[in-house]
């Protein structure tokens, strides 16, 4: 590739700096970004500086942090020979997946493990290794679980597995469903029909596929029922044959709801059950179907679980830290 590391000649301990050259000078700007944004990044993310000097880049820290910066930064460089664009997301995702890995001056490869999810809009790629497993689960297994916080990429993976999915011929269908439980208001009292009462509960979902669908397209295959978003009460009394199914929100979903919903798995589906323990709407003294299933389905053949924490939070990075304040004072109170 032509990236070479260029050290003084003293002890490795003693290194202050690890100076990266880049023969393409076209591609060490896309690197940089606008205004050296992309570094500014791995500098505050990572505690080191970055100083450019011509076509080569000095990483100043200590070693450990300046080993993974120099690692992200062979990446970032691959990533752009090989043709593909880079932004701040993929940058945190590449920090996230421990690019300190490969040994100094070897490259790193970050996204070479088959996890891409190709989309008709743009390529996915789980940003963390929990995010990793989760989608290899979904792929292997019939039934998974993602539970965890909010901002870990749950539901918006596993959409983007239906998606891969769909696109491949793999499941005829997608299907998207969320208890229409309130937060505090009732539906009766919204305005419209009942299509237009549960809509904005359904957003999210409608969101996470247009980000991956165009939009004329997602409305041509909704007319034709081969991507359908309804609340978890719609479900009742059908059978889901080759259909990648999502239940949304599942925390708030009732022991017999939850029940119901499993049980519509039909033959060449999948299912994935998405919730947050941590933010359940249901009446006080109504038991969480996520909890129960969780508890009864573990070690079922076919059936995975994946949990995330607040580090696979993917948006901006104040909503890790204010889910860790949340869990460090309910730490407390237990």
């Amino acid at each position: 590739m032509g990236i070479s590391a260029l050290t003084p000649p003293t002890k490795a301990e003693d290194i202050v700096e690890l100076v990266l050259e880049f023969p393409d000078n076209r591609l060490l700007i896309d690197l940089c970004g606008e205004y050296d944004r992309n570094l500014a990044q791995i500098e505050h993310q990572m505690g080191v500086h970055i100083l450019r000097r011509g076509n080569r880049l000095a990483v100043v820290g200590d070693k450990g942090a300046r080993e993974q910066a120099a690692g992200v930064l062979r990446s970032i460089y691959a990533r752009l020979e090989a043709g593909r664009g880079v932004g701040a997301g993929d940058i945190d995702g590449m920090m996230r997946l421990g690019s300190a890995a490969a040994p100094e001056g070897e490259q790193i490869e970050l996204f070479s493990t088959g996890m891409e999810l190709r989309t008709r809009k743009k390529p996915i790629e789980p940003r963390t290794e929990a995010q990793k497993a989760y989608v290899a689960n979904l792929f292997q297994n019939e039934l998974g679980f993602g539970i965890g916080p909010a901002g870990t990429g749950k539901t918006y993976l596993a959409v983007a597995v239906g998606v891969t999915m769909f696109i491949s011929g793999a499941v005829e269908k997608i299907i998207l469903s969320r208890p229409a439980v309130e937060a505090g208001e009732r539906l009766g009292f919204l305005p419209g029909d009942m299509k237009e009462k549960v809509d904005p509960y359904m957003q999210p979902l409608y969101d996470a596929l247009n980000d991956f669908l165009p939009a004329k397209q997602v409305q041509k295959l909704m007319e034709e029922k081969r991507i359908e978003i309804a609340p978890l009460a719609f479900m009742r009394g059908r059978t889901l044959s080759n259909a990648f199914v999502v239940l949304d929100e599942a925390q708030n979903a009732t022991t017999m709801q939850m029940k119901m919903f499993l049980t519509r798995l039909g033959e060449g589906s999948r299912m994935v059950i998405t919730g947050d323990r941590t933010q359940i709407d249901l009446p006080r003294g109504v038991a969480s179907g996520l909890a129960e299933a969780e508890r009864i389905l573990k070690g079922v053949k076919g059936v995975s679980f994946n949990y995330f924490t607040s580090k696979d939070v993917v948006r901006h990075p104040l909503v890790a830290r204010i889910i860790e304040a949340y869990e460090s004072d309910e730490a407390k109170g237990a």
